[in-house]
């Protein structure tokens, strides 16, 4: 995880002076030829690309592109799991991807069909998640923190403890190992723990301090907290930051805790069974573009793995300097990464099972 952050700053301290240089012309991708009339079939989280990223590949490849959503990564593994139902592309988390592997739940990828693959940033080069990019490359990446309502909370969150002693309506993300890994972060332990006594405890720590909890969203407690139906909401930095600039007012805001919290990436692969995997490789150098994966990042409010985008000036100014979406170093040390724990993977469904049912929720 060390080597992680510590490249992390790397890239973003060496995108800043090329930032801020005038943004450099680029050429629009071109499709491959051959594809006309075909259709792709997406899977991928909500709120997750830009309002045009879909239909300038479908112009630029004369495709048709049927896109789905979902919203948490165990939905995604169970849906693929049970049998790919038609779909090319899928976005899992980087713990997701070595159990895809080991699964057979992914097509290898032919990186020489992507030759984009060279705009990634060199941290996401040949990742531990998936050694030489054989199933996956990085599409975004960020973190899991807490979105707030200032007005409503009254006060400037910086702590966990503030989050879990507030007395008013809160909601907790769907995504059980960066919640069960604050727990454990803040009992002490490894957030990757792989001691089921430990599991526990994190279960019972969360239990102990979920009486606020009126919903554990499945990726929309960014509009729970929008509507005022949670004043606080664990949720992806990227969504409350869309928030934040929809409003265009000083209510909301992302913080990381000072404990600390969870950073990932989210990956494209090409699931199992896929109908079109030639079309499935061209919409992934499509995506790593670098005006196409900027366009993604600013739109969404989530950091882009891709150099080339950093280096021509691409990335809105203000988002590659907003430390909530590009952490600096001293952020990133209080990140944690989560890694895929097979041996220790039924422990966690089970307390996160028995932390909704206790809480009711």
């Amino acid at each position: 995880m060390r080597k992680f952050v510590l490249l992390l700053s790397l890239i973003v301290l060496a995108g800043l002076p090329l930032a801020v240089s005038a943004q450099e012309e680029m050429s629009p991708w071109e499709c491959p030829a051959g594809f006309e009339g075909q259709t792709l079939n997406v899977f991928n989280w909500s709120t997750y690309v830009a309002d045009d990223t879909i239909s300038n590949f479908e112009a630029a490849c004369g495709v048709t592109v049927v896109y789905d959503t979902y919203e948490s990564g165990e939905a995604l593994l169970a849906r693929i799991a049970s049998g790919n139902p038609g779909y090319d592309i899928i976005v899992p988390s980087n713990h997701l991807v070595p159990q895809m592997v080991a699964r057979e739940l992914l097509e290898p990828l032919d990186a020489s069909l992507i030759p984009n693959i060279a705009n990634l940033s060199e941290t996401f080069v040949d990742p531990a998640y998936d050694p030489d990019n054989g199933y996956s490359v990085a599409y975004q990446w960020g973190t899991i923190g807490v979105g707030y309502n200032r007005t409503a909370v009254g006060e400037d969150i910086t702590t966990w403890d503030q989050v879990f002693a507030y007395d008013g309506p809160v909601a907790w993300l769907e995504d059980l190992r960066p919640m069960i890994g604050v727990a454990l972060l803040k009992l002490g332990y490894d957030p990757n723990s792989e001691n089921p006594d430990e599991i526990a405890e994190a279960r019972d720590y969360l239990v102990a301090n979920g009486d606020n909890v009126v919903s554990i969203a499945g990726d929309d407690g960014q509009a729970q907290l929008e509507r005022g139906d949670v004043h606080i909401t664990i949720e992806f930095n990227g969504d409350i930051f869309q928030v934040i600039a929809d409003c265009e007012c000083d209510d909301y805001v992302y913080v990381i805790p000072e404990e600390g919290a969870s950073v990932w990436v989210d990956n494209l692969s090409i699931p199992a069974g896929a109908p079109n995997v030639p079309l499935a490789h061209a919409f992934i150098d499509y995506i790593l573009d670098a005006q196409v994966g900027a366009d993604i990042s600013n739109y969404t409010a989530y950091a882009s793995p891709n150099q080339a985008a950093i280096d021509a000036g691409l990335i809105d100014e203000e988002m590659l300097a907003n430390t909530g979406i590009y952490p600096d170093a001293e952020v990133q040390g209080r990140l944690f990464f989560t890694v895929d724990l097979p041996d220790a993977e039924q422990y966690y469904n089970d307390a996160w099972d028995e932390v909704k049912i206790l809480l009711g929720r």
